[in-house]
């Protein structure tokens, strides 16, 4: 019986390989996509690297590439795509947010902050108290402050953000209570259906805290 299951789920794997490798750049991405929102991070890299050995120019925008690899650990491999999406992406504080994540989760957050990336002219809110946040100039009171502007689904919005940053922050801190009690905003009470929304509920069920 064991070895019946295991002739299985070797023809299954070889199936799905041959599919992929099969599978056109595009067909790829929204594997990679649709993986990761389904919390299989591990598939989601692995769909991701078939599109790079496929086209490798298309690495740097793949930063959705770099937050399947937070989630599974490969933190140095996230470093490194975050690092060359800058090249295509300078003024994006998320990008050097997660890049600051992946360094912190895997070297600490002394040495994440070292190498911090300066960004300039991202307008979004409250990405600018992110960033200060991010860089130990900042307060998460600020950061929730600054999300309180606007309202109906543009309010939501940027509690979302605020609340998912929050959360990712904390988490990298080593604050596990306040990273649960952000990301659950984000993830349920200012849930928003866009990636970064995605993220939050995918985290909050990659954690166990969706029970």
């Amino acid at each position: 019986m064991l070895i019946a299951t295991r002739l299985v789920t070797v023809l299954l794997v070889s199936s799905t390989l041959a599919l992929a490798q099969s599978a056109s750049p595009d067909v790829l991405f929204r594997q990679g996509v649709q993986a990761f929102f389904d919390a299989k991070p591990k598939e989601s890299v692995a769909a991701f690297d078939q599109l790079i050995s496929l086209q490798p120019n298309a690495k740097p925008e793949l930063w959705q590439r770099g937050l399947s690899l937070y989630y599974t650990g490969e933190f140095k491999r996230g470093r490194e795509q975050f690092e060359v999406h800058q090249t295509v992406n300078g003024n994006d504080v998320e990008n050097a947010a997660w890049h600051f994540l992946c360094i912190a989760k895997d070297e600490g957050v002394e040495a994440a902050r070292k190498v911090f990336i300066p960004i300039e002219g991202d307008s979004r809110i409250p990405m600018r108290q992110v960033h200060e946040l991010f860089a130990g100039k900042g307060s998460a009171e600020a950061v929730l402050k600054a999300a309180e502007e606007g309202e109906g689904e543009r309010l939501r919005n940027h509690r979302c953000y605020a609340h998912l940053y929050l959360g990712l922050y904390f988490e990298a801190t080593g604050d596990d209570a306040k990273a649960k009690e952000h990301m659950l905003k984000a993830a349920k009470d200012f849930a928003m259906d866009h990636y970064m929304g995605r993220v939050a509920q995918v985290h909050v069920k990659l954690r166990g805290w969706d029970e």
